[in-house]
């Protein structure tokens, strides 16, 4: 887990501790929008290596964000994740937040590719 600190001056510290970095709020977004396996977050991220992938992903689990489904009744053994019912009111505040970009973006003659 990242390392979480017992108090925080400010809840948007603690915020940065638990999704702020290159990775894990791209990756939030995509196992919410359906790339919900390894391979496919690989796809979606190819900038991201393996390892990477492999701790943000640990780090994300282990901070109750995610939870890590698998299906061993399938060859090979089936891995999804999907964001944790306990906090999925994040879901929309990173679909608003993705939409505000947007706006920013196309008001600052920003291109981001759809």
């Amino acid at each position: 887990m990242a390392n979480l600190k017992s108090e925080y001056k400010c809840a948007l510290l603690l915020t940065i501790d638990l999704i702020g970095g290159k990775w894990k709020l791209r990756l939030l977004w995509h196992i919410i929008h359906g790339d919900n396996r390894f391979s496919l977050l690989r796809r979606a991220i190819p900038e991201i290596t393996e390892k990477m992938l492999t701790t943000q992903l640990k780090e994300l689990e282990n901070s109750g964000m995610i939870v890590r489904w698998v299906d061993r009744g399938q060859v090979p053994v089936k891995v999804e994740y999907s964001v944790s019912g306990e906090y999925d009111s994040i879901i929309p505040i990173i679909d608003d937040l993705c939409n505000f970009t947007k706006e920013f973006a196309k008001k600052n003659k920003i291109y981001i590719p759809s």
